[in-house]
């Protein structure tokens, strides 16, 4: 069955990246209510994984969380995901702004959280020619996934030591609410969740900050927890381990968005990070 369940998701990045790379030049973006990004990709990646998946979903043991499907608000209740063994969480195209812009930083990510904890993910990167992925008891990293010449590297555990050298990748309106330690390490905004919490497990980037939509990191999750690394929020320090509502916000408009901001880390550099994040004091209006 898991073989299975991989297969399908394989299937899904690899179709999906190429539609990506078929309709780049003709992707017709457009802006959503929120100002976010929404191509003719995303809605032909979504349609692209219900049908894939579709003999699965006629059954009452799984169920899809689609970033472009607005019927994912339904399935915001404890009892339903309680009750549903296999939850998938598709994002067609995790950093759109990038790909309607051409800037090669973006993928194709899907998750499957069985009995509610992450268990299997893959992510795909068409311009760049990369699949993350994991079968639940190991991760990999694959150059040139999906043609004869690949390259397949298991991810292991990482605990990068942070210097000068190290990057940190912050969300696109950190500085609208935080400030950054330029003493500790470098930083960059990529604009892409997926790249932000795929590339850590393999050494490029000591991790992230974070705040998204749970789609942004299904497929992500089980990968990068492979490499020894969680989401902590930055508030409490808690781990991010389980889907439980009680992490999102559920109201219209951002049902399945997370209510705290998290850091991606190792245990050991989590405190290190955290110290070097601080919020900007709201000045009292005259």
């Amino acid at each position: 069955m898991k073989e299975k369940f991989l297969n399908l998701m394989r299937q899904i990045v690899q179709e999906g990246g190429e539609i990506a790379l078929d309709l780049l030049n003709d992707n017709k973006p457009t802006l959503k209510p929120d100002q976010s990004v929404l191509t003719e990709t995303d809605t032909a990646i979504s349609a692209l994984t219900r049908r894939v998946l579709g003999d699965l979903l006629e059954t009452k043991e799984h169920i899809l969380i689609d970033e472009e499907d607005p019927r994912s608000v339904q399935h915001f209740d404890s009892h339903v995901l309680e009750s549903t063994p296999y939850i998938w969480a598709v994002d067609p195209i995790d950093g759109t702004r990038n790909y309607a812009n051409h800037f090669p930083v973006y993928g194709v990510s899907i998750g499957l959280i069985k009995d509610c904890k992450p268990w299997l993910g893959c992510v795909c990167f068409p311009a760049l020619n990369e699949l993350f992925y994991t079968d639940g008891n190991k991760a990999y990293f694959v150059k040139r996934p999906f043609c004869g010449d690949t390259e397949t590297t298991e991810i292991f555990f990482i605990d990068q030591e942070i210097t000068q050298q190290s990057e940190f990748y912050l969300i696109e309106k950190f500085f609208k609410n935080f400030n950054w330690d330029y003493n500790l390490c470098h930083i960059l905004i990529p604009a892409c969740a997926v790249s932000d919490l795929c590339w850590p497990a393999i050494g490029r980037g000591c991790g992230c900050m974070f705040k998204a939509h749970l789609w942004d990191f299904a497929g992500s999750w089980p990968i990068f927890q492979k490499a020894g690394l969680e989401l902590r929020s930055i508030e409490t320090g808690t781990v991010l381990d389980t889907l439980n509502v009680f992490h999102y916000m559920g109201v219209e408009g951002n049902v399945w968005r997370l209510k705290d901001h998290y850091i991606l880390s190792s245990e050991r550099n989590f405190g290190i990070l955290r110290q070097s994040i601080t919020k900007k004091k709201v000045l009292p209006q005259i």
